[in-house]
């Protein structure tokens, strides 16, 4: 039996892929730092497939811990980050900047490197980084979300390329408008401001977003799926969108 770590698993995206690699067949570690819903989401997916380990992805030492309960791990999703604030670069907030460095790049690096070890010694391990379409487009007031982004989505290729000959596939995935808690955290839980952002738009899902996931992550060993930009039919860039009347 495989084991997948899944980071960022409270919620979302990351609920949604725990959910799918366990229908697909593996075994799950849990990683977020909301307890309760990490206990939730094991009652629901049953204990022997899958069990939680609080984990704060800013913290190198939670990070360790993290890798120090897991014994075997053939998939990383590398799913924790977020967005704080939307503010232009001469109003910017310093602390929501440092920490979005720090839960989108840094947080990913550290990930990666604690579990490669046991990636390398699957035989087949795959990291999944799930970005943005940030990481490779940009828009007004997103200057340090889409910075982060781009310094994780630059992070992946080069580890791509600097894993080469190794028996570890590296995957991302670049979503764009999704319908997750992802506006709500970004707004500091105005839910009003955060429903804006889709008005008159049907993003996609988590789950929409854990069946790419799920694909990439169980090609034969041969194939990489380098990156896939996902995008809802009325989004064409991270900056323009089309809003039904």
């Amino acid at each position: 039996m495989s084991t997948a770590v899944v980071t960022g698993a409270s919620s979302g995206i990351g609920a949604a892929t725990a959910r799918r690699l366990v229908a697909e067949g593996f075994d799950v570690v849990l990683a977020a730092r909301r307890e309760d819903r990490l206990r939730a989401l094991v009652d629901e997916l049953g204990s022997d497939r899958a069990r939680a380990v609080v984990t704060d992805v800013t913290e190198p030492a939670s990070v360790d811990a993290l890798a120090a309960s897991v014994e075997e791990c053939s998939v990383l999703v590398a799913n924790a980050g977020g967005a704080r604030g939307l503010d232009p670069v001469d109003e910017l907030d310093e602390d929501d900047w440092r920490w979005m460095w720090e839960a989108n790049v840094l947080g990913l690096a550290r990930t990666v490197k604690a579990l490669l070890p046991r990636l390398e010694a699957s035989g087949d391990g795959r990291v999944v980084a799930v970005t943005s379409i940030a990481g490779h487009q940009i828009y007004v007031g997103g200057a340090g979300y889409t910075g982060a982004k781009h310094a994780a989505a630059a992070m992946v290729d080069t580890l791509r390329i600097e894993l080469l000959g190794r028996p570890v596939r590296v995957i991302e995935i670049a979503p764009g408008m999704v319908e997750t808690e992802f506006s709500t955290l970004r707004f500091a839980g105005d839910a009003e401001r955060a429903a804006a952002v889709s008005e008159a738009i049907r993003p996609l899902t988590g789950e929409d977003v854990a069946d790419a996931i799920a694909y990439a992550v169980t090609r034969p060993s041969y194939m990489v799926v380098s990156r896939m930009d996902l995008m809802p039919l009325g989004q064409a860039s991270a900056r323009d969108v089309h809003r039904e009347t």
